[in-house]
C-alpha cells in the first residue's frame, strides 16, 4: 500500500467527513489491488464511533472485503490476551483501593476524613491508572524534588504508597497496566518481525501513553501510516516548533500533533493529505485557526490578520446565539434543531453540558422528535437508579414521612395490585399530614391499618421500612444483599414474590448488571457502615449509563465533544461556551500540582483543555455552525469560553477585513432564534383578575365560626369564603416544622402542666417547675423530633422562667386557676349564628369575678389591635358574660390579659375592657354577623391586613399580583 520509508504520518483537515475520508483512501491506495488486500489491512481506530463510521461508509459501497478494525486501547490479539494476565474489573480494583485506604485511615486518623475515603480512593485508582499509560513507576514520583512543599507531600505520598504493590510485575493488572502491557509485547514482536501487511492508527491524536507509543511505532513501520484527524494546515511552522513546552502549549489545539510530528522529527509540511476530500469551510478554518493560536504569539493577529478573506464571507455560516438564561439557550437550540428536522437537515448537538441536553432533549420531545443521545442516561437518574439509592437510603438513618412516601409513591414500588397500593398511599398520607408524624413507626402504621381494615398493606409497611437503620460495620456482601433483597421485596409488593419490574427494560438490565457485578466483587471490598455502603453505590452508579432504546430521530443527534471527528452533520450546535463548562475547569488534583506531574512525566490538567480546543476547532468547520452561551447561570455572570472570546476579539481587531461587520452579523442571526424562543414561550394575554369579593347565598354563608377566626373576617374574608363555603384547608405539611405554631401548641401544653400542677399541689409556680416540665415534654421525640431545636427551645422557656414564676405569683394571689382549655359557645338566636371559643386559662377571684389569661409565644397585640381587629380576649369575655362556658357562672369578667411570652421582652397585654366593655363589643359582633348576612355583602380579599407584606392561605385562588389592595372591590353575586 505504501512505498518509500517512514515514518509515515498523513491527516484530514477539520470538517472533513473522517471515516468516510479515510475509507476512500483506502479504496484509492488499494486501486488495482486484489480484493483481499484490504481484508489484510489493521485499522487501530480512536473510538466506538469512528469504527461504527467506518462500517457504514463500507457499507454505502463500492462492494470490498472489510479490513480488520480494533480500538486502540484493545491491542492484544487473541494469541497475545491468552499469554497475558488477564485485567482486574475496574470495580474490584477500585474496591481494593478502598479497602487499603480505609485502614490507612483507620491507622492515621489525621490524613483525611473518612467522609473522603470513596473520594480518595477513586482519585488515587485514576492517579494509578494514568502511571501505568503514561509508564511513570511510583519510585519516579516518590523521588520528585518537594523541598517547598514537603508537609502536603509526605501526606500525598502516605496514600501513593499503598499502590506500590499494583505495580510489581507478578501483579494481576488492571485494565490501563493491561493495555501497558499489551503495548510492549506487541512492539517487542513487531521489532523482531515487522508486519508486512498494512497496520494503520487512524482518528486519534496520541492523547494517552500508550496510544502515543502505539502512533510512534506503527508511523515507522514498513507498511504502518498514522492518519490524523482534524489537521491544522494552515498553522505557520513557526508555531509547530513552539509547541516544546507543555506548561505553555498544551492548552493548543494542535499541541499533541506537534509533539508526535516533532519525535518523528517531520515537519508539518512532510504531513501528507490522505484523501483530496475539501473542507467545508476553508475559509473560516483560516479564521479559527488564527484565534486560537497560542498566547504567546497573538500578536500574530496583526501580521497575518489582514491577509485573511472577507470576515463576513468566511463567518457566513456561522451563528453566534448568547441567550439571557440557559432555559433561553435550550429552547433556541431546539427550536433549531426542529427546523432542521423538519428540512432532512443533518444536525448534531455537541457539548458537555448533560444539564443543556437534557433541557434541550424535553423541549423537543415536546414536538415528538427524539434525538440520538449518544451517551444515554445517567443511571443514577432512571427510575430503578433512583429507587435502588432511596432503598440504601433507608439504612442509614431513622424512617421519615418524606423518605416513606418518596417510595411508596415510586412507580417502582409496589407492582402487583398498583391501584389500591395508590389508594393506601394517599390515605396514609393525610393522615401523617393530620397527626405530624415526622417519623413513623411501626406499631402506629400498624394502629392505623387496622382501623382503616389494611393490616396486610400496614403489616408490609411495617416489616419492609421500619427499623432498618443499622449503624453497625458489616461486609460490603451483606449491605448487598440486604439491600437487593429489601429493594426486591418493597417493588413487589404486599403478599407478592419477585422484583416486581425492578430490573426490567434497559435501564433494569443495566442496574441489575451494576448489582451482579457489584455482589461478584464484593469479597474484595472492606467492612463498612451502611451510609458508607449508600455512599459507594451511588458512586458506582453515577458513573453508568443507560443507551437509548426509544426510536430517535435519523438526523438528529446529540454528540459529546470527543464524537465529533467521526460524526460529520451539515450543521453544528457548539453549545455551553463557557469558562468552566466548555473548556471544562480541570478538578483539583490532591497528589500533585502541576510542575510535579510536568516532572514526573504525567499529564498535565491542560490536557483536557488542548483536546477539547481540538474537538472545538472539528466542530466549529462544519458547513453550519451554531455558537451558544448563556450570559447568566443561577443568577450569576457567566465568563464566554476562551475560544469564543479569543474569535470576537480576533474579529472585533479587524475593521479592515469588515471583522466587527461579520460579529454583528452573527450576533444578529442569534438574536432572530432567541426572539423566536421568547415568541415560543409567550403566554396567551389574558385580562388581569379584579379583586375578588365573592357573595354566595345566604345558606351557603357560614353559620359557626371560633373567636380566632373573627380577626380573618375583619381583615380577610375571603379567607373565611374560602374556608367554609369552598370548604378548602391549606394541606398539612407532610414534616411539620419546628415552627411558631408548633411552639405555641408545646408551651401552652408546659403551662397548662406547670399551673395546674402547682394549684394542685397548693405551692407557688418555680423556675425549676417550668423548666422540668419543658424538659420533659420538648425532649420527646413524639412532641418534637428535631433534636437541636429541642435545645433551643429549652432556652427560649429558661429565659421567661424566672419572669413567669415572679408574674404568676401575683396572678395566683389575686384570683385561683380554674379552667384550662376551657370550651364555649354563644348563639346569636335571631341570626342562627354560633360562636366558639377556647380560653387558655380562666381564673375566679373570691369576688366571684373572671380573670381570662392568653398565652402568645411571640408578641402580643396592642390595646388598639384589639380594639379593631384582634378581639379574641374581648370576644372570650363577653361569651363568659352571656354563660358560655359550662360549670363557669362568674359575676363578672375582671379582667382580661395576654401572657405575652417572647424572650427578649415577656409582658403581660390587658385587653381594654373599660374602653370595650363586653356588651359593646358583641353588640358590635352582632352588627358584623349581621352584614354579612346579607346577601348583597361580599367576602373582599385582603381586605385590612396588617401589612401588605403578609402572606395569606389563599392569596394564589385570590389570584393576588394581578389586582392591588388600592383596587376596589366590587361585590360579585353567586348563584
Amino acid at each position: 500500500m505504501f512505498e518509500g520509508g517512514g515514518p509515515r504520518v498523513f491527516a484530514l483537515p477539520p470538517g472533513v467527513d473522517f471515516p468516510a475520508a479515510l475509507v476512500a483512501g483506502l479504496h484509492a491506495r488499494l486501486s488495482g489491488h486484489p480484493p483481499e488486500a484490504m481484508a489484510r489491512v489493521t485499522l487501530f481506530v480512536n473510538s466506538d464511533r469512528t469504527r461504527k463510521g467506518i462500517r457504514a461508509a463500507f457499507d454505502a459501497g463500492p462492494p470490498a472485503l472489510l479490513p480488520r478494525i480494533r480500538m486502540v486501547t484493545d491491542l492484544a490479539d487473541p494469541v497475545l490476551r491468552a499469554r497475558l494476565t488477564p485485567p482486574v474489573p475496574p470495580l474490584r480494583r477500585r474496591l481494593e483501593l478502598t479497602t487499603l485506604v480505609a485502614r490507612l485511615l483507620q491507622a492515621e486518623p489525621d490524613l483525611a476524613p473518612r467522609a473522603a475515603l470513596f473520594d480518595l480512593s477513586d482519585s488515587l485508582a485514576t492517579l494509578m491508572e494514568e502511571m501505568h499509560t503514561e509508564g511513570v513507576e511510583p519510585n519516579r514520583v516518590a523521588r520528585l524534588d518537594v523541598s517547598d512543599q514537603s508537609g502536603h507531600w509526605q501526606r500525598a505520598l502516605r496514600f501513593i504508597r499503598i499502590v506500590q504493590g499494583f505495580f510489581d510485575s507478578d501483579a494481576a493488572p488492571d485494565r490501563a497496566a493491561h493495555a501497558r502491557r499489551a503495548l510492549m509485547a506487541r512492539l517487542d514482536a513487531w521489532e523482531n518481525a515487522p508486519p508486512s501487511d498494512p497496520v494503520i492508527v487512524a482518528g486519534s491524536t496520541g492523547s494517552r501513553g500508550t496510544t502515543h507509543a502505539l502512533m510512534r511505532a506503527v508511523a515507522g513501520l514498513p507498511q504502518g501510516a498514522v492518519v490524523l484527524p482534524g489537521f491544522d494546515t494552515a498553522l505557520p511552522q513557526k508555531v509547530w516548533d513552539g509547541f516544546d513546552d507543555p506548561l505553555t502549549g498544551e492548552d493548543h489545539p494542535q499541541y499533541r500533533l506537534g509533539r508526535l510530528l516533532a519525535e518523528l522529527d517531520l515537519k508539518a509540511r512532510d504531513v501528507a493529505p490522505w484523501h483530496a476530500a475539501p473542507a467545508p469551510a476553508p475559509e473560516r478554518n483560516a479564521v479559527i485557526s488564527l484565534a486560537l493560536r497560542p498566547a504567546p504569539v497573538t500578536d500574530q493577529w496583526m501580521t497575518e490578520g489582514p491577509s485573511l478573506p472577507p470576515l463576513p464571507q468566511a463567518m457566513a455560516g456561522v451563528t453566534l446565539v448568547e441567550a439571557p438564561a440557559p432555559r433561553h439557550e435550550a429552547l433556541a437550540i431546539a427550536l433549531r434543531l426542529r427546523q432542521a428536522a423538519e428540512d432532512g437537515t443533518r444536525a448534531a448537538l455537541v457539548t458537555p453540558d448533560r444539564t443543556l441536553t437534557r433541557q434541550v432533549t424535553a423541549v423537543l420531545q415536546r414536538w415528538g422528535i427524539v434525538p440520538d443521545d449518544s451517551a444515554g442516561r445517567p443511571a443514577q437518574v432512571t427510575a430503578p437508579g433512583r429507587f435502588l439509592r432511596h432503598v440504601a437510603q433507608l439504612f442509614t438513618e431513622p424512617l421519615s414521612a418524606e423518605a416513606l412516601l418518596t417510595l411508596l409513591k415510586h412507580p417502582l414500588c409496589h407492582e402487583a395490585d398498583r391501584g389500591p397500593h395508590l389508594l393506601n398511599t394517599r390515605d396514609l398520607e393525610l393522615h401523617l399530614r393530620a397527626k405530624g408524624w415526622a417519623y413513623p413507626n411501626a406499631p402506629a402504621l400498624r394502629v392505623w391499618g387496622e382501623a382503616e381494615k389494611r393490616g396486610a398493606w400496614t403489616d408490609w409497611l411495617a416489616r419492609c421500612f421500619c427499623d432498618q437503620e443499622d449503624t453497625a460495620a458489616r461486609p460490603l456482601a451483606a449491605h448487598v444483599a440486604r439491600h437487593v433483597a429489601l429493594a426486591e421485596a418493597i417493588a413487589a409488593g404486599a403478599g407478592a414474590t419477585g422484583a416486581g419490574a425492578l430490573w426490567d427494560r434497559a435501564a433494569g438490565r443495566t442496574l441489575l448488571r451494576i448489582v451482579e457485578d457489584l455482589r461478584a466483587e464484593a469479597a474484595h471490598g472492606t467492612d463498612m457502615t451502611a451510609r458508607d455502603y449508600a455512599a459507594l453505590f451511588g458512586a458506582i452508579v453515577g458513573r453508568e449509563e443507560v443507551p437509548e432504546v426509544d426510536p430517535t430521530h435519523p438526523d438528529i443527534r446529540i454528540l459529546g465533544p470527543l464524537e465529533v471527528r467521526a460524526a460529520p452533520a451539515e450543521l453544528m450546535i457548539l453549545a455551553g461556551l463557557n469558562e468552566g463548562g466548555w473548556p471544562e475547569m480541570p478538578g483539583a488534583d490532591p497528589w500533585l500540582n502541576r510542575a510535579l506531574r510536568a516532572e514526573a512525566g504525567l499529564l498535565l490538567p491542560e490536557r483536557r483543555i488542548g483536546l477539547s480546543a481540538h474537538d472545538f476547532q472539528i466542530a466549529a468547520a462544519a458547513p453550519k455552525i451554531w455558537l451558544t452561551r448563556s450570559t447568566k447561570s443561577d443568577d450569576a455572570e457567566t465568563v464566554p469560553s476562551r475560544w469564543l472570546n479569543r474569535l470576537a476579539n480576533l474579529l472585533s481587531g479587524l475593521p479592515s477585513r469588515d471583522g466587527p461587520d461579520a460579529l454583528d452579523q452573527m450576533k444578529a442571526r442569534g438574536r432572530h432564534w432567541l426572539a423566536l424562543a421568547r415568541a415560543a414561550e409567550e403566554p396567551l394575554r389574558t385580562p388581569a383578575a379584579a379583586r375578588p369579593s365573592p357573595a354566595p347565598p345566604v345558606a351557603a354563608r357560614p353559620d359557626k365560626l371560633s373567636v380566632t377566626e373573627i380577626k380573618r373576617l375583619v381583615r380577610d374574608p375571603y379567607a373565611i369564603y374560602a374556608k367554609h363555603v369552598l370548604r378548602l384547608r391549606p394541606l398539612d405539611p407532610l414534616m411539620r416544622p419546628p415552627d411558631a405554631l408548633l411552639r405555641g401548641i408545646l408551651l401552652h401544653e408546659i403551662l397548662e402542666n406547670v399551673v395546674r400542677d402547682a394549684r394542685d399541689a397548693d405551692r407557688p409556680v418555680t423556675a425549676q417547675d417550668l423548666n422540668a416540665v419543658a424538659r420533659a415534654i420538648l425532649s420527646d421525640p413524639a412532641n418534637l423530633p428535631f433534636p437541636s431545636v429541642q435545645l433551643l427551645w429549652r432556652a427560649r422557656v429558661s429565659r421567661i422562667a424566672d419572669w413567669f414564676a415572679r408574674t404568676e405569683a401575683v396572678r395566683s394571689a389575686t384570683a385561683r386557676p380554674a379552667h384550662f382549655e376551657a370550651r364555649g359557645k354563644a348563639i346569636i338566636p335571631e341570626l342562627a349564628f354560633t360562636l366558639t371559643g377556647t380560653a387558655d386559662r380562666i381564673d375566679i377571684d373570691d369576688r366571684g369575678g373572671a380573670h381570662v389569661y392568653d398565652y402568645k409565644t411571640g408578641q402580643a397585640p396592642t390595646e388598639k389591635q384589639q380594639r379593631h381587629f384582634d378581639k379574641q380576649l374581648l370576644l372570650e369575655a363577653a361569651m363568659i358574660q352571656r354563660g358560655a362556658f359550662e360549670n363557669l357562672a362568674p359575676d363578672h369578667v375582671a379582667r382580661a390579659l395576654f401572657i405575652s411570652l417572647s424572650p427578649s421582652d415577656p409582658k403581660e397585654v390587658p385587653a381594654p375592657l373599660e374602653d370595650a366593655p363586653p356588651e359593646t363589643v358583641w353588640a358590635e359582633f352582632t352588627a358584623l354577623i349581621a352584614a354579612y348576612a346579607d346577601p348583597d355583602k361580599g367576602y373582599t380579599a385582603r381586605r385590612a391586613l396588617l401589612s401588605d407584606a403578609d402572606a395569606g392561605d389563599y392569596d394564589h385562588l385570590a389570584r393576588f399580583g394581578e389586582w392591588d389592595v388600592t383596587d376596589t372591590a366590587k361585590p360579585e353575586p353567586l348563584p
